[in-house]
């Protein structure tokens, strides 16, 4: 892949599905906001404010502020390079007349919503979130939209795919980072590039480790088999379509994959250990586990995107769902102009080239090459073959109890052949019911 080569695939990925996020698979328990300080100069921002019309270009006036940030503990750690408080020394040193002080709290992208509504004008001024939160924080009025020049900074670098998910109502809400979405690795002592076309191949050949009990992974078979959440994702009215005959045949053959003995429910990291003693061969996961499946396979480490799977006598494209990570703005700042400044540089091809360096984040920015990253090609295929949009409407809020009871109860044995119709048609049904009903 020469230089842009991943972004035209991933926008040709996104043209086919439309999409448009891990880790926010149900809802992670959220983790304590706690602050440091730093204090640092300044640098330039791309224009202007929320709504964003283009900064004349003179000579900034000149501002002191605190600007209280918060992310993932990772992009805080020395032993991953301080990515956060190295950048926003970064973008302190580029604007000289801003006397910027810096507070960091830990918040994963995931747990944004949870926490940040618990106290929206107390909670930061910048933060990193998972693209699924946006509804819940737009009815929070906890994050501000983009315009101007900060909107042509997300739609002109960005597939149309990872705009879209970052766009609630016709609006865009955040600058994107990276892509989330989960795939395959796989031993590639065990398996080989034609085993791994198929899970019931691979069933038969070695040990297969799966989040079923985890509601983010579980639509991959009722959606293989036809299922469809919100339509192509961003119809709301259209609802969740995960039962009916389809929906049931996709039990069944969950029933028979949980009494395979070459299965493992993939919980509490039972998946990873297996792949470090052995007593595993496939792990579905995302970017997050790359090191890790490194350290434990080393030369034998595979990456693909999805298997299919036999449902109901049908070959049918296991899919997950995909969707994006990005920093956004608190509209109750005092310092507008200065956060969104920040929150552009830190998705801003720069801060994306050193996130990418320091941890293995994949970028979105189309214009950072990862021509022999092999879990880069993993997850632009994944993208291109075997996900759908992770929906960006309100009402998905009401899918992941479901799905995750349903996970657990056939982990559990209760859901059987007999009534793998009936428990089906329960979760639908609980699905397309509002939770506050």
């Amino acid at each position: 892949m020469k230089k842009k080569v991943l972004a035209v695939l991933l926008a040709s990925a996104m043209v086919a599905s439309l999409a448009g996020c891990g880790n926010s698979s149900s809802e992670a328990p959220a983790e304590t906001a706690g602050t440091e300080e730093t204090t640092e100069g300044a640098e330039e921002a791309p224009a202007a404010d929320e709504g964003a019309e283009e900064a004349p270009a003179t000579e900034e006036e000149a501002i002191t502020a605190t600007i209280t940030v918060w992310g993932p503990s990772e992009d805080q750690s020395a032993d991953a390079g301080n990515w956060l408080p190295t950048m926003c020394e970064q973008f302190a040193a580029q604007h000289p007349n801003w006397d910027l002080t810096f507070q960091y709290g830990v918040c994963a992208e995931g747990d944004a919503k949870a926490t940040v509504t618990q106290d929206v004008e107390g909670a930061a001024d910048v933060y990193m979130l998972a693209n699924d939160n946006i509804p819940d924080l737009v009815a929070a009025n906890a994050i501000a939209e983009l315009g101007g020049s900060y909107l042509d900074a997300v739609t002109s670098v960005n597939a149309d795919s990872i705009v879209a998910s970052v766009t609630y109502n016709d609006s865009v809400w955040a600058f994107p980072f990276t892509s989330n979405t989960w795939f395959m690795f796989y031993d590639k002592s065990v398996f080989t590039e034609d085993d791994i076309k198929s899970l019931d191949t691979m069933l038969e050949k070695g040990k297969v480790s799966f989040p079923l009990s985890n509601s983010w992974y579980i639509q991959a078979f009722y959606v293989a088999n036809g299922g469809t959440i919100f339509g192509d994702g961003t119809d709301e009215a259209a609802g969740i379509n995960l039962g009916g005959e389809n929906g049931a045949a996709a039990t069944d053959y969950l029933v028979d994959l949980v009494a395979n003995p070459n299965f493992i429910n993939d919980q509490d990291g039972a998946g990873m250990a297996g792949l470090r003693d052995g007593s595993v061969n496939v792990l579905f996961s995302g970017t997050w586990d790359a090191e890790s499946v490194k350290e434990a396979l080393g030369d034998n480490m595979g990456v693909a995107a999805l298997p299919t799977a036999n449902i109901g006598g049908t070959e049918g494209q296991l899919k997950s769902f995909m969707g994006s990570k990005a920093i956004a703005v608190n509209p109750n700042t005092e310092y507008m102009e200065v956060s969104m400044a920040l929150a552009a540089y830190l998705a801003s091809e720069e801060a994306q080239q050193a996130h990418y360096d320091l941890r293995n984040v994949l970028p979105t920015n189309i214009n950072i090459s990862l021509s022999d990253d092999a879990v880069a090609t993993a997850v632009t295929n994944t993208m291109t073959t075997s996900s759908i949009m992770q929906p960006v409407v309100s009402a998905m809020g009401n899918y992941w109890s479901p799905a995750e009871n349903m996970g657990k109860a056939l982990v559990a044995g209760e859901i059987t052949h007999d009534n793998a119709a009936e428990k089906t048609e329960e979760m639908n049904t609980a699905m397309n019911t509002d939770v506050a009903q």
